[in-house]
C-alpha cells in the first residue's frame, strides 16, 4: 500500500500546477516563443475571460513556473518561463501528442 501513496504524491505536485482547465493549454504556448505577451495569450487561448487569464498567470508567478517582465513600455509585460517551467515543457508537449494520437476528430 506504502508504493501506491508515493506513486500518488509523485504526480500531486505536476497536477498541482497543471490540473486545471486553462494552464496547460496557456504553457504549450511558451513551447515555441520565449516570451509571450498577455494579449498574445488571451488571443491564442481563444475563450479565456482576462480575469481567468490574470488569475493563472499570477498563480503560475507565485508558483514560479513564469517570471512577468516589464517592457519598453511601461502599460505592458510579458511573460517568460523559468527554469521550473521550463522543466514542464515535456510534459506540455507530451499531453499535445496523445491529444493529437487520441482526440475525437472535429467534423
Amino acid at each position: 500500500m506504502t508504493a501506491v501513496k508515493q506513486s500518488v504524491g509523485c504526480v500531486k505536485a505536476a497536477t498541482e500546477v497543471i490540473g486545471d482547465k486553462w494552464t496547460p493549454q496557456l504553457l504549450r504556448f511558451f513551447i515555441n516563443e520565449e516570451k509571450v505577451r498577455f494579449c498574445q495569450l488571451q488571443n491564442l487561448a481563444e475563450g479565456i475571460n482576462p480575469r481567468t487569464l490574470s488569475a493563472r498567470l499570477d498563480r503560475l508567478e507565485e508558483m514560479g513556473i513564469v517570471q512577468k517582465n516589464s517592457t519598453t513600455s511601461a502599460a505592458r509585460c510579458e511573460y517568460s518561463l523559468t527554469q521550473k517551467g521550463k522543466d514542464l515543457m515535456p510534459i506540455i508537449v507530451d499531453m499535445e501528442s496523445w491529444s493529437n494520437t487520441y482526440a475525437p476528430v472535429a467534423g
